[in-house]
């Protein structure tokens, strides 16, 4: 494997939200928001990664202005204050609009730029059309109302594709276009389990693979550990994808799972 992989990419998470899984409320206030982003990039992040709005199994949505109002001053904040891209994690386009006007690097869609089409039946895609004029990266994540497959991984990929082909009808490039395949999402144990195995097909596709695993319920059911509790198992999942092509690891502690996955591209390089 000498000369084919590339240092990971750590991307860290900030949740401003008061009900996010893992971290809600921690950094609801935009200092203690500035402290933790400081400490994530002494800690090797390449990404930050800022939500307005929890996307947890079961979660309430809110509002656009009440996700802008949330987001928009720490991620105001953050571009004035550091030299490191930022990406929003939002699906709302009304959002992705102020967050592009803030200065955001990268779109992280939850659904795959398939949320207009899936949610609200326009034909229009909102999304993807604000993006491609912004000439910014999106990740495209995978996503479903609900768990209604008929061939597990073959939908998924067939679904994942219909996202790449929304984006390229709305002229958004190639080279700023990153896959996700969404553990945690519209998807069970066995499914988690069976979509990181087979991580290789979305490598397959030639566009980077963000890996967002970090302390997921597929992490507790397997150990039988609470949220806080399962750093460990997130460091061995984003090891597993990174030694199948993986590239975009997002993560909530920066610093064990930068050493990690630096000590395995320093074996693999």
């Amino acid at each position: 494997m000498n000369g084919k992989v590339s240092r990971p990419c750590i991307m860290g998470i900030l949740n401003v939200t008061p009900d996010s899984f893992s971290d809600g409320g921690k950094y609801y206030d935009l200092d203690t928001s500035l402290r933790h982003v400081e400490e994530m990039i002494k800690d090797g992040a390449d990404i930050i990664d800022i939500g307005g709005e929890s996307t947890r199994p079961g979660y309430t949505e809110i509002t656009a202005e009440e996700e802008i109002e949330r987001a928009m001053p720490v991620i105001d904040a953050v571009k004035k204050n550091f030299d490191i891209k930022v990406s929003l994690d939002t699906y709302k386009r009304k959002v992705a609009e102020v967050g592009i006007r803030t200065g955001v690097d990268i779109i992280n869609d939850i659904w795959g730029l398939r949320y207009d089409s899936l949610k609200c039946k326009s034909d229009i895609n909102y999304m993807a059309t604000l993006i491609a004029d912004a000439d910014i990266s999106v990740i495209l994540m995978h996503n479903r109302p609900k768990r209604d497959y008929k061939n597990f991984m073959e939908d998924v990929i067939s679904d994942i594709k219909e996202s790449i082909d929304i984006a390229h009808s709305a002229g958004i490039k190639d080279e700023h276009i990153i896959l996700d395949p969404g553990v945690g999402f519209a998807k069970d144990y066995e499914q988690n389990i069976e979509v990181t195995k087979n991580i290789d097909a979305f490598v397959e596709l030639g566009y980077p693979v963000l890996f967002g695993i970090s302390r997921k319920s597929v992490i507790g059911e397997a150990l039988e550990l609470p949220s806080d509790d399962r750093e460990e198992g997130t460091m061995a999942m984003n090891c597993y994808g990174y030694m199948h092509g993986c590239s975009i690891f997002r993560v909530h502690d920066v610093k064990k799972n930068r050493r990690a996955l630096d000590m395995l591209y320093n074996i693999m390089k």
